[in-house]
């Protein structure tokens, strides 16, 4: 569910922006610098970061989500990359055909606050450097003592 104030609606105009006000607009500025903070420790090239913001910016434009069947294969590698950052996300529909048959329509979006994260350099793996987190760490101690 959206909170107002909280959405981050697509754009595609290069703009700099003050790092200090809170991200209500996707720019490609946004984007570059979400793509440098999630690759790894010593980042990504700024042009090639920046290459790769237009590149998936003008598939979206001004919309919410885009239909995968738009994608190359060499296009579609870069959406899975950034699904994996945690920058893109799928999603998909099934409806049933006039004959029966489900069909189903995958969609790309951005995930606004993994990338608003990204931004301003909170990324998901800062306080998971040790390991992945397990199902048992919030379970207290005492749980596994026999009576």
């Amino acid at each position: 569910m959206k909170k107002s104030g909280e959405s981050l609606n697509v754009m595609t105009r290069l703009r700099k922006s003050d790092p200090e006000k809170p991200v209500n607009t996707l720019t490609v500025e946004h984007l570059t610098k979400a793509i440098k903070n999630s690759i790894d420790k010593q980042g990504m090239p700024e042009e090639e970061a920046r290459a790769m913001a237009q590149h998936v910016m003008n598939f979206f434009g001004y919309s919410e989500r885009i239909i995968d069947n738009v994608l190359e294969p060499e296009d579609r590698d870069a959406f899975y990359m950034l699904e994996d950052a945690g920058i893109l996300m799928t999603e998909r529909e099934e409806t049933t055909l006039y004959d029966g048959r489900e069909w189903r329509i995958h969609y790309w979006m951005f995930r606004k606050e993994r990338i608003h994260e990204l931004i301003h350099g909170r990324a998901k793996s800062d306080g998971a450097a040790e390991g992945p987190e397990s199902v048992y760490d919030e379970v207290p101690d005492d749980i596994w003592n026999r009576e």
